[in-house]
């Protein structure tokens, strides 16, 4: 319970983040190219190995930190940093093909599962 609170609140933080950082860059640079969900999943990839590494060489791994730290804040703030450190986790094993079957299928069924998604609203509520 007490790592549930702690990814909890870490994700309410980074979303609070997420949020900020899209207004600022739409204001900035405006809405024509999504640059804020650019930004925020190469900062939020940079981040994941600096606090991955931090946590596991500095802080023995601590259960709590990643949970609130990894978890939460990067959570709430870009899954796609999750994304990049189970990759690198895979290439880093040299499982090359698991790596490339997982990031070509999760951006391709990702996309194909919005497009789904979107079709099915559409034929429940149009």
């Amino acid at each position: 319970m007490r790592l549930l609170m702690l990814a909890t609140l870490g994700g309410g933080i980074g979303a609070g983040i997420r949020y900020l950082t899209q207004v600022a860059m739409v204001r900035a640079l405006g809405p024509a190219f999504p640059w804020w969900t650019f930004a925020i999943n190469v900062s939020g990839s940079f981040a994941m190995g600096v606090i991955a590494t931090m946590v596991m060489l500095r802080f023995d791994g601590s259960p709590e930190l990643r949970a609130f730290l990894a978890t939460g804040i990067l959570g709430g703030f870009t899954t796609f940093s999750a994304f990049s450190l189970d990759a690198a986790n895979l290439m880093s094993k040299h499982e090359n093909g698991a790596a490339a079957f997982y990031i070509l299928g999760s951006v391709g069924l990702s996309i194909a599962g919005l497009y789904a998604g979107v079709a099915l609203a559409k034929a429940i509520w149009s």
